[in-house]
């Protein structure tokens, strides 16, 4: 394995593992009150854990996923999972969304895979794709639709909008022209608009985020007790396990918001080290991609690190008052074992892709 692969699949597993334990200290006392237990959350994600490494072992030896035809069909299934969540009795309505399918005790997300699978398969369209064919780049626009007009219907606008900015980031290393940016942008803010006036909540989360504390105990106050969290924690937090505001200030503090706990423990220095991890897994990541030789792998790899990465920043945006918030968990480190297995899912594809410097690819 070389240092670039060592380094990339190292620093997620240092997220993972830090991830699982500020899930320990962010959950223990929601888990008391509601499962008389701390450890619920903690020994959930540990699980997940050891099933994602097991998901990342396979995926990163299975070289039949190179080639093209599985992520066709693999898109076909995220979308027909996309459009079960919106059927009753299928779709788990979960934080006003109906965003999971139930199976039996455990929940899945489709989002998560919709994600992936989108954005693979674009990358597989546009290393074939020949340049200044107007119908080709319909085409493209229309798969990445689909997926996204299901996960408004949930609604998931944080899904969305993440599939959404990784596509278009693979459209910009992939030379599309700049009239299509600029008519996507004029398009996408006329329906930005129009989805914040059909939909009450929307427009308070962007009131709460230009003053939260206007309303702090109605639409403001996740921001409010955020940034209550991280604001007295200085340099070098209060402590592991001294968190203030995981006492039910802060809603599910081992999801979203899992981030402020971090701060407000570790303090600034704790943060900078997080997001030093985060920075040398996506160099590393991207270190990969420059070294490929396929066209095809190069696009595969930039389009999903650059989803995690969106995914990260926009979580880090919300929880330190730069961004309205969106319901987006940090990668890695907040709970949720489809989200952890499907990063692990997402590590795995990239190795795999990764070794695509000496293979002959079939298309």
């Amino acid at each position: 394995m070389s240092l670039a692969r060592r380094l990339f699949v190292g620093s997620a597993f240092v997220l993972s593992l830090i991830g699982i334990v500020f899930i320990y200290s962010a959950s223990s006392y929601w888990g008391e009150v509601r499962y008389a237990d701390q450890t619920p959350f903690y020994v959930k994600q540990s699980l997940y854990f050891v099933a994602a490494l097991i998901v990342f072992r396979v995926v990163s030896r299975m070289e039949t996923l190179q080639h093209k035809k599985w992520w066709t069909l693999l898109y076909i299934v995220s979308i027909i999972l996309l459009i079960g969540v919106l059927i009753p009795g299928i779709g788990v309505w979960r934080n006003g969304s109906r965003s999971w399918i139930g199976l039996g005790p455990l929940t899945f997300q489709p989002a998560e895979l919709a994600k992936v699978a989108t954005l693979i398969y674009l990358s597989s369209l546009l290393a074939n794709r020949k340049r200044g064919e107007a119908v080709i780049q319909l085409k493209h626009f229309i798969v990445l639709l689909i997926p996204i007009c299901c996960l408004m219907l949930q609604p998931d606008f944080g899904s969305a909008f993440i599939l959404i900015m990784g596509a278009f980031a693979l459209f910009f290393i992939a030379e599309y022209p700049f009239k299509f940016y600029l008519l996507c942008m004029l398009g996408g803010a006329g329906a930005l608009a129009a989805l914040i006036i059909s939909a009450p909540y929307r427009l308070a989360r962007i009131k709460a985020f230009l003053d939260p504390w206007q309303d702090p105990l109605g639409s403001g106050f996740q921001a409010v007790q955020s940034l209550m969290a991280i604001g007295p924690a200085g340099l070098f937090g209060h402590g592991f396990l001294k968190s203030r505001q995981k006492y039910l200030y802060l809603p599910e503090p081992q999801n979203d918001f899992i981030f402020s706990i971090l701060l407000e423990e570790t303090g600034l220095i704790g943060g900078v080290i997080v997001i030093c991890i985060f920075a040398c897994f996506l160099a590393s990541g991207y270190h990969l991609a420059r070294k490929v030789v396929y066209m095809r792998a190069y696009y595969v790899i930039v389009a999903l690190l650059s989803m995690i990465a969106l995914q990260a920043a926009l979580n880090i945006g919300v929880v330190i008052g730069l961004l309205p918030v969106t319901g987006v968990t940090l990668p890695f480190i907040s709970y949720g074992g489809t989200s952890l297995m499907l990063l692990w899912f997402v590590v795995g594809v990239i190795y795999l892709f990764s070794k695509m410097t000496m293979r002959k690819e079939e298309h």
